[in-house]
């Protein structure tokens, strides 16, 4: 599914840049120009940018019961 239309940007690629350290919209788009069109997209980069850096509701539960 193309997250930026303006540049053809895939998810796959929103999801690699930000494997590679991008922590912000603006770093996305310095890596794969997503966003730096008509910026319709930069909420759905945002959604992806919280849903890798968010912590997960289960990180703190214990291993085995």
């Amino acid at each position: 599914m193309y997250v930026c239309v303006c540049y053809a940007v895939p998810d796959s690629e929103i999801r690699a840049c930000i494997a590679r350290g991008a922590r912000t919209v603006e770093e996305v788009g310095d890596a794969c120009d997503a966003g730096t069109g008509c910026g319709s997209c930069l909420d759905r980069i945002d959604v992806f940018l919280a849903a890798a850096h968010a912590p997960s509701s289960i990180a703190g539960l214990p291993k085995s019961a």
